[in-house]
């Protein structure tokens, strides 16, 4: 979250008719890290309006390396007159531009420069005599002869390790940029602790020996020169401060110390470069200084959701990779949620160079949180996006992911199921039925529940194989269908409704137990408020029942009470109290 580099080049050029990529960090190294560079010209001698007109297409330059530097990283920067040749040879191998660049001096002069990683050939040859070849600018270079600006040339960066090396922070910066008239560059936020054999180095193309003309060099204000080989006067005059060469016609390389222009604490440095009349193109920066810095970066090593739940298990690595410094314990680590901090930590020891540190922490999604949304987590973050510590780098603290919490979608409705009442609003359901013809279900894994509780659970499921009884009416009755990650959720309702009762013709109450009352089905216990009337063929009222007093053949009215009834026919008006059923009038035969 923090939005400092540990080293920002700030530049401020004024070329003359147009200019190519202003130059930036490309890489950073923090350790026992140091470099050496070489390469040369394609130029036959210093160009100018009478020199002669004609380069080469190959060259060559020796590399030697100590036994005690091992090679970490080369990079092969060339450069020439015109929009460019991307694709030439070093050592018998192929190489083409990983990058290129450009910068326009006028309508008729363009230039270009480009960038290969050559770490592999380099490692496999070490020190020895290299070759750039199939490198041809002979078709280009007749119209920048007569003002002097034909060129081509090459120069590669060796990045080497040794651990005789104190700790440095060497920084690569490129791009193209010119000078005239005035190029300034500003080191930021600088954190010098011991300036001895600090040092500054340019890849630059085009320079002349002939021209002095007002051609400086200064760092904080303060002329820095090599002289013999680099006078004051004339920093860019075709050589090479690694080897001593001078004849790099139109191209230079070269380093320079300025301990004795950066202080111990200094937190900025400016680098000035100037020149009057030389046109010359900066292709390349590197800066060497001694460093015991920290670098704390974080990586997600794995994130546990729940289904339904807005708890999250992140497990994660704070790491002191790349540095030069142990980084301490209780360095703070802030969590966010689309920017928003819900979750803070603390490392809690002290992580070595090269070392790191895991930890797991739960976070709590608020329902203020969307259900997608950006985890970042943020290494050295107090939660107000400010560090506590300095770093090698400042802009590498965080690392984030996208989330998806597994919450369950709304619960979908199906049809109601329903049955007859058997008795005090019961029914009996085939709880598979609300499946049915629905494709959802088609080869799924569902279950049934009664409650959310167990369904969430996924405990106390439903046997659907066996016929099921409602203990309330209407019972919401909810499906479980399992998904690859997590689940849906369905519900639908079990419905009892009073059917239509079936009065039988007729019932012989002779204690056979075999049809001995008045057994009037889906009556009893389901209409709970019916009136029974029972009238002999005269009309005369002889029973009154009700729920819980059936017709047993008994009269309880009238002349007759407390006996059985002669066999005959009787008239029956059973009330059923329902408003949505008339009363049931018909005839009943009692014979013994």
């Amino acid at each position: 979250m923090k939005r400092t580099c540990y080293i920002i080049f700030t530049l401020f050029f004024y070329p003359i008719f147009g200019h190519g990529q202003d130059i930036g960090l490309f890489q950073q190294f923090n350790g026992r890290f140091d470099y050496t560079a070489f390469g040369n010209t394609l130029n036959l001698v210093e160009n100018g309006a009478f020199a002669t007109c004609s380069i080469l297409t190959a060259s060559s330059a020796n590399l030697q390396l100590e036994n005690n530097q091992t090679v970490i990283a080369a990079y092969l920067y060339w450069a020439g007159s015109g929009t460019g040749d991307f694709e030439i040879s070093l050592n018998n191998n192929t190489v083409n531009a990983n990058r290129t660049f450009s910068e326009q001096l006028d309508e008729d002069r363009v230039f270009f420069a480009a960038f290969a990683d050559v770490t592999d050939i380099i490692i496999a040859n070490q020190s020895t005599t290299y070759t750039v070849s199939e490198f041809d600018l002979t078709n280009v270079i007749a119209s920048y002869c007569s003002t002097g600006t034909n060129f081509g040339g090459w120069a590669i960066t060796v990045i080497y390790e040794d651990e005789n090396l104190p700790l440095n922070q060497l920084n690569i910066y490129d791009g193209l940029q010119s000078v005239p008239e005035s190029l300034t560059v500003t080191l930021d936020n600088l954190n010098v602790l011991d300036n001895d054999n600090a040092k500054i180095g340019f890849v630059a193309w085009e320079g002349d020996r002939a021209l002095a003309v007002n051609e400086q060099l200064t760092i904080n204000g303060n002329l820095i020169g090599n002289p013999p080989l680099n006078p004051e006067n004339n920093a860019f005059n075709g050589t090479n401060s690694f080897t001593g060469a001078i004849d790099l016609f139109n191209m230079d390389i070269d380093v320079y110390n300025i301990q004795d222009n950066i202080t111990i604490g200094d937190t900025s440095a400016t680098i000035s470069l100037t020149s009057g009349q030389d046109f010359v193109m900066i292709n390349n920066i590197i800066t060497v200084l001694n460093s015991q810095l920290p670098d704390a970066t974080v990586d997600i090593n794995n994130i546990l959701l729940e289904c339904d739940s807005r708890f999250i298990e992140v497990d994660y690595s704070i790491n002191n990779t790349n540095s030069t410094g142990i980084l301490p314990a209780n360095t703070p680590i802030a969590f966010y949620a689309d920017s928003i901090l819900i979750a803070q930590a603390f490392t809690t020891t002290d992580i070595q160079i090269g070392e790191s540190e895991n930890a797991t922490t739960i976070l709590e999604i608020s329902l203020t949180i969307p259900d997608d949304f950006m985890l970042t987590i943020v290494a050295d973050d107090d939660g107000n996006s400010n560090g506590t510590i300095t770093e090698t780098n400042e802009n590498n603290n965080s690392t984030f992911s996208e989330i998806s919490l597994l919450i369950i979608p709304e619960i979908k409705i199906l049809s109601d199921l329903l049955a007859c009442n058997i008795g005090f609003e019961v029914g009996e359901f085939n709880l598979i039925d609300a499946t049915l013809n629905l494709s959802e279900f088609e080869n799924g894994i569902f279950q049934f529940f009664e409650n959310l509780e167990d369904l969430q659970a996924n405990t106390n499921a439903i046997n659907p194989d066996e016929t099921y009884n409602n203990f309330e009416n209407p019972q919401t009755i909810f499906i479980r269908l399992e998904r690859d990650i997590c689940y849906e959720i369905f519900q639908f309702n079990l419905t009892i409704e009073n059917c239509p009762p079936f009065v039988p013709q007729g019932f012989s109450p002779n204690d056979d137990t075999i049809n001995d009352w008045f057994n009037i089905q889906g009556l009893y216990d389901i209409f709970t408020s019916h009136e029974l009337k029972i009238f002999n063929r005269y009309g005369t009222l002889i029973f009154e029942g009700d729920n819980s007093s059936p017709w047993l053949g008994i009269s309880n009215r009238g002349t007759n009470k407390g006996n059985l009834v002669p066999v005959g026919t009787y008239y029956y008006i059973i009330n059923l109290n329902d408003g949505d059923y008339q009363p049931l009038v018909g005839w009943v035969y009692i014979n013994y």
